[in-house]
């Protein structure tokens, strides 16, 4: 049996689609893809008259080593959170402008990063890529306000308590456009 031209090009496509759902090669490819349309895109701030303010912040965490948190302790605080997920290119794709930011506000702002996983995979993650993050695991449900379906979600919160950013997927965090937002909240 002979195979034309044109039965071998859908072949090719064929294994090219398989490869690219469902290997790792597939989603190393999907990383590269939102690191490269993350890194042209900062986080919007979210219009003052359409700012929520976060009423309540109860909310139990617990971090990397067991120790439980709740979210009350970061009221009048300035605060990036991010739910995430090792699973998730566009997650997997944003850490690294996340890890810059952090190694140089970690003094000034509370960072939680909410993973929505396991906690083994978390850790052998972040011990594979050298990242150093505060790490956190829902022990409750999050506040109505920081609840959303899709991943990755990223929020700053202001001291007054205020949703200024309220960003889905992939963005550059470490830009200056965050950087002054931050700068900005912390001086309030």
């Amino acid at each position: 049996m002979k195979l034309s031209k044109e039965q071998i090009s859908n072949a090719i496509w064929i294994l090219a689609i398989v490869l690219i759902l469902f290997t790792p090669v597939g989603f190393h490819l999907r990383v590269w893809v939102n690191k490269v349309i993350a890194a042209t895109l900062s986080a919007d701030v979210v219009e003052d008259d359409e700012q929520i303010t976060l009423e309540d912040y109860h909310w139990n965490l617990v971090d990397l080593e067991g120790k439980r948190t709740d979210f009350q302790s970061t009221k009048g605080k300035v605060v990036v959170m991010n739910v995430w997920a090792t699973w998730c290119p566009p997650c997997v794709a944003e850490l690294p402008s996340f890890v810059k930011l952090y190694g140089d506000y970690k003094d000034k702002v509370v960072f939680a990063f909410v993973a929505n996983d396991e906690k083994a995979k978390v850790e052998a993650f972040l011990e594979k890529k050298g990242y150093e993050l505060p790490v956190y695991f829902q022990a409750s449900e999050a506040p109505q306000e920081l609840m959303r379906s899709t991943i990755p979600v990223t929020y700053i919160i202001s001291k007054s308590g205020k949703i200024v950013v309220d960003e889905e997927g992939a963005a550059n965090w470490n830009s200056e456009r965050t950087r002054r937002l931050l700068d900005e909240l912390i001086a309030e």
